[in-house]
């Protein structure tokens, strides 16, 4: 097998169609058949599964994407890297990040990146923990903000900061105690498909507040809106619902002994080595989420290891 049919095979897998993969890679589709065709012969077994419904990787298929795709990210990298030398760092960089994380870091990371690295683009991906995670060991993303340590072979990651979970409330709540009012109130919480939802389980069953919400809903923004109205109460990080509580649409109360704080780790596949392009992002990421923790831009957050 060479580079070429492994592009052509990871084209066919991605777009799910053999007419579809024919188009972006510019090639005839049986000219992609025979390719197919004569790798299935060379591993002897069969790659693909046609359908009514499209064309599916079979369980070798499915290795065999997975290897593709770091293969063909190697050689762009490596060619990228080549290129680059002698010279200002240059490339596609692909960062995956949170929805809320995105939201605060994504504008003013790309930003300071056109300003002190025009001849680098990043690509700013947006997506849940899971498939963030999923994606960075595939290799689809160089970089990802995750709210998890990776301790996985392969993957690296160091804290980047730390953010405050509060007490989410409807307007004219009282809550001295939080915990008190949390036990004795419907809960609100993201689904089991949602990082933060490991992490409030985990400290209801220690804190001995039964854990099953009386509503789930991934969306911040749904959750906000529901605790407004009245349906109950959650737990979120405090940047995403401080204007609303600046507008008096939200309550919030600050959890104490301890208070509570999840960490947010900056990411990369070890086994690949970072291209200069990709460094570069990775440290520019690093400075810009400082700035925006120091200047209160990054509402409750706090550098990795301070004290409170």
């Amino acid at each position: 097998m060479d580079i070429r049919q492994l592009r052509y095979f990871l084209a066919i897998v991605e777009e799910g169609s053999f007419s579809r993969a024919a188009t972006r890679v510019n090639v005839a589709q049986p000219s992609l058949s025979i390719h197919i065709r004569k790798m299935e012969e060379r591993l002897g077994t069969p790659l693909l599964l046609r359908g009514a419904h499209g064309v599916t990787p079979t369980e070798a298929g499915e290795v065999l994407a997975a290897r593709a795709r770091l293969m063909l990210a190697d050689m762009a990298q490596t060619e990228e890297e080549i290129r680059s030398l002698g010279r200002e760092p240059s490339g596609t960089v692909r960062v995956g990040l949170s929805g809320t994380i995105s939201g605060i870091l994504a504008v003013p990371l790309i930003a300071r990146m056109h300003r002190d690295f025009p001849r680098i683009k990043p690509i700013i991906t947006e997506a849940m923990s899971g498939f963030i995670k999923e994606w960075l060991a595939e290799g689809r993303i160089d970089l990802a903000v995750l709210y998890t340590e990776l301790r996985e072979t392969g993957l690296h990651s160091e804290p980047l900061l730390e953010e405050e979970l509060v007490l989410l409330m409807p307007p004219g709540a009282a809550a001295e105690k939080p915990l008190e009012w949390l036990a004795a109130h419907p809960l609100i919480l993201p689904s089991g498909a949602h990082g933060l939802r490991a992490m409030l389980d985990h400290w209801l069953r220690e804190w001995g507040i039964a854990a099953e919400p009386a509503m789930e809903v991934d969306s911040y923004g749904a959750i906000k809106d529901l605790v407004a109205g009245g349906y109950g109460g959650s737990v979120l990080p405090y940047h995403a619902v401080a204007p609303e509580e600046a507008e008096g649409r939200l309550r919030i109360a600050r959890f104490t002994a301890p208070r509570l704080w999840r960490s947010a780790h900056l990411a990369h596949a070890s086994a690949r080595p970072l291209t200069r392009a990709a460094s570069a992002v990775r440290e520019t990421l690093r400075v810009v989420a400082a700035e925006l923790v120091e200047s209160g831009a990054w509402a409750g957050a706090r550098q990795s290891g301070a004290d409170g």
